[in-house]
């Protein structure tokens, strides 16, 4: 087949040479905003973040077993610094500088901040959800990041974490949460 002038072929269809640089660039954009929530939470590719935290009380989540470095607790918290660290970022539309010690985004919390660090989770993953459709992911935020590279960090981080959150509650024997859990 052969295309003509206008750029369709005899179909009536682009073809992909024939998509503009724009067209390929807004259904890229499109792309990432419906995959970045499913990131945020898992679900697909990972337990989601609700079934990973779910029925552990505030004494097993402060608890930190032998030979690892972090509760769930910790681990939550520490997610929960980098997520509003990004966030500020991206909602001001302004740099701010990088902690001066990775210990500086490790909170001291325990059992009695199980609740509200569990909650603040929540709240970031609530004020994310705005931001994945932003028509101007590619814009540089903070430094030369940009809002798009920002919001998969907070994703590949958060990722990471629970991760570990499900390592620690096997040690624990807290695993699979209530729901079920990848266990297979």
């Amino acid at each position: 087949m052969q295309g003509n002038k206008a750029g369709v072929c005899e179909t009536g269809r682009m073809t992909s040479s024939d998509r503009t640089p724009d067209d390929r660039s807004g259904r890229a954009q499109l792309a990432l905003a419906r995959l970045l929530p499913k990131l945020f939470r898992g679900g697909q590719a990972f337990v989601g973040v609700e079934a990973t935290l779910s029925g552990l009380d505030a004494s097993a989540a402060a608890r930190v077993p032998d030979g690892l470095p972090h509760s769930v607790l910790g681990l939550l918290a520490h997610v929960n610094w980098w997520n509003r660290w990004m966030l500020d970022i991206i909602e001001m539309g302004q740099a701010q500088s990088y902690p001066a010690h990775a210990a500086d985004t490790w909170p001291e919390v325990g059992p009695d901040d199980w609740g509200r660090v569990k909650n603040e989770f929540y709240e970031l993953l609530a004020r994310v959800d705005a931001h994945a459709s932003r028509p101007d992911l590619a814009n540089p935020v903070n430094h030369e990041e940009t809002i798009g590279e920002l919001l998969a960090d907070f994703a590949l981080h958060t990722a990471h974490h629970f991760g570990q959150i499900v390592t620690v509650r096997q040690v624990l024997g807290a695993w699979p949460p209530p729901g079920g859990g990848d266990s297979w």
